[in-house]
Parts: C-alpha cells; sequence; structure tokens
C-alpha cells in the first residue's frame, strides 16, 4: 500500500500500515505542538505591555503588565492571555502556562529552543525544562541551557532536578541556603478533600516529627483494638482508619486550653489539701455539608442513587450520606432548600445572600469559559452593568473569580446571559463561547471572526 500524509484508517490493509501511518501522526502531531507553543510565543510578543490602551488605567484594577518567564524574558499584557487561552479550549492557567514555557525557551533556553524547532526535542520535554528554570537567575538558566542541551531529548526528571540544583547552587547562593532552610523542616499535614471517592473517602498526607509520628501511630493501634474489642469486625487497616475519626471527636468534644481547665488546692484545719479540676465540655465542631440529591433517593426508592457534595465538588453515594448523618455524634442542621429555578431579585445593587448562594449552587464554578475556580470564591458579578440598567436578579447575576471579573469588567469580553446558568461569550477577536452546566462549548462559526477595529488596542 503506498503511504501518504492523506492514508485513512480505512486503508491501513496490514500490520505494517498501521505502524507506518502510526508514526507518521505521532510526528505530525509533534509538529503540531511546536507550531502551537510559536503560537503562543508570537502572541505575546505580539501584545507587549505598550499595547495596553490607555482607558485599561482609567478604573482602579485595570490591565498592567505581566511577568511570565524568568529574569530578562519580556512582559506581556496581562489580559491578552484569557483569549489565547479560550480559543485552544484551556483554562487561563493553563493557557498562560503554555505562553510562558514558550517565552522561557525562546529568551532564556535559546539552545533548548531551537532543537524544537528543528524537530529534534518534543515539545513536552521542553516544556518540562522550561518549567523548572522559572525561577532562576539569567546567568543560572543560560547555565542549565548549555548543560542540558545535547541530553535533552532522554534527560530524565531526577537528572534534570540535579542540574537545576548545581546551577542554583553555582550561581545563586542565596537562594540555594534559603531552599537548604526550608528542607530542613518539611513537616506538614495535608488532606486532599478535592479528590473524595464516591465511598466518601478521602486521602491524607503528612511528614511529622518521628517521636510525634511514633505516637500517632500507637494512638491508632491502641483505638483500634478497642474497636474490635466493641465488636468491629472491620480489617486492622480500617479500624485504625475509623480510629482517626474517633480519637479526632474525643480531642473536640474537650476544651483544655487555659479558659477551659483550672486547677485549685484547697486545705482544710488538718493540714490535708485536695485538689480541683474543672473541664469545660463543648460540643463538636459543626461541619456543613451542601449536598444535591435526587426525589428519589430521598424518599430511599431501591436503586442506587449518588450525591453531590458541593464542598469538596465530588460525588458520592446516597447511602453515605446517609451513614454521616447516622453518626451518633454527627449534629445535622438542616436548612431551607434553595430553589435553584426560583427567581429572586432586588432593586438594591447588593446581591443578598440568597441570591448568591442560589447562583453559586446553580453555576458551581466560575461562569467565564473553561474556567472551574469553586463558584464560592468568585465575585457575584452582572451580567448588565447596575448602573446601565442591569437588574440585581437570578437572570442577571452570575459568579465571576477575580480575575475574569477583571478581564470582563476591563476589556472587550463581553457575554449575554441565554438563560439563568447559560451564558454567551465573545472575546475581543469575535469567538463566541457558550459555557452553561455542562461546561463550555466553541460556538464559533466556521468562518473567520472578523478582526478588531483597533488590533494592537482592544484589551
Amino acid at each position: 500500500m503506498a503511504t501518504t500524509s492523506h492514508t485513512t484508517i480505512a486503508e491501513l490493509d496490514s500490520p505494517a500500515d498501521v505502524l507506518v501511518f502510526a508514526r507518521r501522526r505521532k510526528a505530525d502531531a509533534d509538529r503540531a505542538e511546536a507550531d502551537v507553543l510559536v503560537a503562543g510565543v508570537t502572541w505575546a510578543e505580539q501584545h507587549p505591555p505598550e499595547s495596553i490602551h490607555e482607558a485599561a488605567f482609567w478604573i482602579g484594577g485595570g490591565e498592567t503588565g505581566l511577568t511570565l518567564a524568568g529574569q530578562g524574558a519580556p512582559l506581556v499584557a496581562e489580559f491578552c492571555i484569557a483569549e489565547f487561552a479560550a480559543a485552544l479550549g484551556r483554562t487561563t492557567d493553563s493557557g498562560k502556562l503554555l505562553i510562558a514555557h514558550g517565552v522561557e525557551l525562546k529568551y532564556r533556553l535559546p539552545k533548548t529552543w531551537d532543537r524544537v524547532m528543528s524537530g529534534h526535542l518534543q515539545t513536552w520535554r521542553a516544556r518540562r525544562i522550561a518549567e523548572a528554570t522559572l525561577l532562576l537567575s539569567p546567568e543560572a538558566a543560560a547555565y542549565v541551557d548549555t548543560q542540558v542541551a545535547p541530553f535533552t531529548h532522554k534527560i530524565g526528571l531526577a537528572q534534570l532536578d540535579r542540574l537545576v540544583q548545581e546551577a542554583i547552587d553555582r550561581f545563586m547562593p542565596d537562594l540555594a541556603q534559603e531552599k537548604a532552610e526550608k528542607a530542613a523542616d518539611g513537616r506538614h499535614v495535608k488532606f486532599h478533600h478535592d479528590q473524595v471517592s464516591f465511598n466518601g473517602t478521602t486521602r491524607i498526607e503528612g511528614e511529622l516529627d518521628l517521636a510525634d509520628a511514633l505516637d500517632f501511630d500507637a494512638a491508632l493501634s491502641a483505638e483500634a483494638e478497642q474497636l474490635a474489642a466493641a465488636g468491629s469486625t472491620e480489617s486492622l487497616d480500617v479500624r485504625r482508619a475509623m480510629a482517626v475519626g474517633e480519637i479526632t471527636r474525643q480531642q473536640l468534644a474537650l476544651d483544655l486550653s487555659a479558659h477551659g481547665v483550672s486547677t485549685g488546692s484547697t486545705g482544710d484545719g488538718d493540714g490535708v489539701s485536695t485538689s480541683s479540676t474543672s473541664v469545660n465540655i463543648r460540643k463538636p465542631r459543626q461541619v456543613v455539608l451542601y449536598v444535591h440529591l435526587a426525589d428519589a433517593a430521598l424518599r430511599g426508592e431501591p436503586g442506587y442513587h449518588l450525591a453531590r457534595v458541593e464542598n469538596t465538588r465530588t460525588g458520592v453515594t446516597a447511602d453515605q450520606v446517609r451513614t454521616w448523618c447516622a453518626n451518633p455524634d454527627t449534629e445535622v442542621l438542616v436548612k431551607p432548600v434553595i430553589d435553584l429555578n426560583e427567581h429572586l431579585h432586588t432593586g438594591a445593587y447588593q446581591v443578598p445572600k440568597r441570591l448568591e448562594e442560589q447562583t453559586n449552587l446553580r453555576d458551581d464554578t466560575c461562569i467565564f469559559p473553561w474556567c472551574n475556580r469553586p463558584a464560592k470564591r468568585c465575585d457575584s458579578e452582572h451580567c448588565v452593568p447596575y448602573d446601565e440598567g442591569g437588574t440585581t436578579c437570578s437572570c442577571n447575576i452570575g459568579p465571576l473569580c477575580r480575575r475574569h471579573h477583571r478581564v470582563k469588567t476591563h476589556s472587550t469580553w463581553r457575554y449575554t446571559t441565554l438563560e439563568p446558568g447559560s451564558f454567551l461569550w465573545t472575546s475581543p477577536h469575535g469567538y463566541q463561547l457558550l459555557r452553561d452546566h455542562q461546561g463550555t462549548v466553541d460556538v464559533t462559526s466556521r468562518r473567520p471572526p472578523p478582526k478588531p477595529d483597533h488590533p494592537r488596542h482592544f484589551y
């Protein structure tokens, strides 16, 4: 079979044809990734801080020049990042990182950049090197570039880390000392609540002082034995996991602070003294969960029902929610249900708490295309500005994170509310992106969008 660049999968007649086709398409993909990286750098070069329209500074919080790469690389107009990322179907953070890596490579790692341009280095490998050098001084970055360039196609993460550390030791002694001091005490405890499983479990990782770790280990083992003595038939690992909750709840039940514990001595006529201790008992800390359940799950109908926990933005089984609520140590507080379809409104500019909570629950995240910042950490923004006749109501309020709130306020990005929870965004270059509760869809016409009237000053 004659293989050409137009070969389709249906035309692959033999295993050899499949391999030739796969290799060719992989090479095409590598070239395409390099082209996107070059496009990102070119976009950054087309939008230096000088391209920012003066009107952006009329209101506080306007656009500024943004530092993407290390010292010596050019600054970039801040708001241009959002449109480049949106055009690629990426979050703004993802687009920013792509451009940062490209700028870092071209301006601070020229030898590595040349290897990408010649097709001898895959883009993902070059970006890994760029990420490692972003915080280095120009001298340290140049050292890494010179040392790594001949071996970029095969260098591993461990080798790269050692090379970067060597560059820091040689050219950045102050940073080397700072890193050494921080590494001397890496104790921490981290809870991965954003990765809750369907069974309602979450991961914990930590680094403890050895003595503290041994005491904690012993406490878990002792509590696990008590659970077994009380009739638990779970495995030892499960009982140790359960022991964490048991020990924690016992600790929360006691207030042993200075104002919660008092001791004193009293003497009687025979010179005998007695001591007394008072302990204030307090309720366990209240945890508020926003849980979305289907009507069938609430009625207890047979079937496998899922619930969405708003706090962690993950799903769990409805049975797990029932288990949490049935725990005797749990204090259940039922709040009025917020109807996400109800039309709430007020004549004031300030967004009432109930309206804010309704739109946060409805939209879940920032409503800018592809942004996944939780709505509860966003601003409640008027689609049509209040001072231009926009109302404070369910159909004109949506959560925007601070970055995209500024982009919408100080640039020519615009959006229209098609219906509550559904927003049609238009970028400065005319790209149209539909954002609703299912995500973002690029609905731009196949025709190239019109160019802005002032291509150098539309941000």
